[in-house]
């Protein structure tokens, strides 16, 4: 199911192969080769042959499928876990839920294929009605940070609406794409429906962005590159869905309750490291229980166990690589006050819990993305002022409202700009809902009951009932 890497004339101009460590040790745990544009366009030429053929299946035959593919995937639930452990440095309880995840969104798509239909028009003169059809050929560009679940956001439901899918995985985190691909293929989906394109950002991913025969592009990743392919989707009216990054207020008021909402804190941004885009990096707290919330919250930092990823105990694995690491450093300095956590000092790519206090709201730390387990405090009066604090940032992906209130929580959740948030919860993502962002955070949604729908083109058929001879063309 991965892509058939060939020699080519302009060997030197590409990178041909990519080495995997394991951000915890630093060893080198594989070596895949990578994609040209050569192997793109090979790919899509043999997707869409195998996508004709899968639209033409029957809906039930493709659910069918589907579904043995979802139970495949659950009879190797702890292979791709152990595998995403190793390849991306995730503690063994949350690999073990991202590959729960996979399994479920294609049980879930599954169920939605016998439900995409279209709709019946009341017209004059005679009947409308129209049809979702399939793309064609969509491009999955996914992330190192849950390489399966939301490589599985955008594969799932377009398989399920007739597409065929080419899915390029992070440099960093190719393995479980390659295995999930190699499932698919022994659950009995055609050859070449699903093919996996390892390689770099800016040659493979750049490939499929540029393609014609590419009918849709998902991506996830950073709001930099996002536009980069928004603006070239939009030169060739490609169509284009968009998770970017995020930089997520965590608001505690002074109604609350103080021990549920600092107990939930740490991990609502030091989970994954805090690789993640709805992380709740931006904690802001009603003046009046401020330092009650800091006096719970701070040997809750202290004790989060940070270490190898595959001991059960362990609540935080490391950094996804270097260049990460370097990344999060770079935002931390010395001279900040600052409640910290321990973490190991090496090999790998490791660094503490910390919780910045007593910052400049717009000091970048508090401001940009992070994308490591680093959140700043922020006091704030009143619901007027925590709303201004929570909004005044680019982002707008996800956010948390910790209030006994009914009132304010829906208040708030209304002048909040975010398309993800949760009362008295840190939950962001169900595959049973709509997931995305405003502002730069995102362009469109994925997941819940419309999931399958954005991966089709809906065509309007008039169908007359008037007699040939009055028909008309008019309209």
């Amino acid at each position: 199911m991965s892509y058939e890497h060939k020699d080519h004339e302009d060997r030197d101009t590409y990178v041909h192969e990519h080495q995997v460590l394991n951000p915890a040790t630093e060893e080198v745990i594989a070596t895949v080769p990578a994609a040209t544009p050569e192997d793109v366009d090979a790919a899509v030429a043999r997707a869409a042959v195998a996508q004709t053929r899968w639209a033409a299946l029957a809906p039930a035959d493709r659910a069918r499928l589907l579904r043995r593919f979802a139970a495949t995937v659950d009879e190797h639930l702890e292979e791709l876990a152990q595998l995403e452990v190793r390849e991306a440095g995730h503690v063994i309880g949350n690999a073990r839920w991202e590959a729960g995840n996979a399994r479920d969104l294609l049980d879930f798509a599954a169920g939605g294929v016998e439900r995409l239909s279209g709709r019946q028009i009341p017209v004059p003169g005679g009947l409308d009605i129209t049809i979702l059809e399939p793309l064609g050929v969509v491009g999955v560009i996914a992330p190192w940070n849950f390489p399966m679940p939301i490589a599985a956001w955008g594969t799932a439901p377009a398989l399920a609406a007739g597409n065929a899918v080419l899915l390029k995985p992070a440099e960093t985190t190719p393995l479980t794409a390659r295995r999930l691909a190699e499932l698919a293929l022994e659950s009995g989906l055609p050859e070449h429906l699903f093919q996996v394109l390892p390689g770099a950002g800016d040659v493979a991913g750049n490939a499929l962005v540029e393609h014609p025969g590419v009918a849709k592009i998902v991506f996830t990743g950073s709001t930099r590159v996002g536009k980069a392919i928004m603006a070239k989707c939009a030169a060739r009216v490609k169509r284009v869905t968009l998770e970017l990054g995020g930089k997520s207020p965590n608001i505690v008021f002074a109604d609350a309750d103080i021990e549920a909402a600092a107990a939930a804190a740490p991990m609502s941004f030091l989970d994954n490291a805090g690789q993640d885009c709805c992380a709740r990096t931006r904690i802001l707290v009603q003046r009046s229980v401020y330092d009650r919330f800091l006096d719970l919250l701070t040997p809750a930092i202290e004790s989060v166990v940070v270490g190898d990823p595959s001991d059960e105990r362990t609540q935080m694995g490391p950094l996804i690589s270097k260049v990460q690491l370097e990344r999060v450093r770079s935002y931390v300095s010395d001279d900040l006050k600052a409640i910290r956590g321990s973490a190991p000092e090496g090999p790998g790519f490791w660094f503490p819990p910390t919780l910045v206090t007593d910052v400049d709201p717009a000091a970048p730390i508090a401001a940009e993305e992070v994308f490591g387990p680093v959140a700043v405090v922020l006091p704030f009066e009143d619901e007027a002022d925590a709303v201004r604090l929570a909004n005044a940032t680019e982002y707008g992906l996800s956010g948390s409202i910790w209030t006994r209130d009914v009132g304010r929580a829906l208040r708030v959740s209304g002048a909040v700009a975010a398309g993800n948030l949760s009362v008295n919860s840190h939950s962001s993502v169900r595959y049973w809902t709509p997931f995305g962002g405003y502002k730069q955070s995102g362009l469109g949604r994925e997941l819940g009951p419309d999931a399958l729908a954005a991966f089709t083109e809906t065509k309007n058929v008039f169908i007359s009932s008037v007699s040939t001879s009055t028909n008309s063309t008019e309209g």
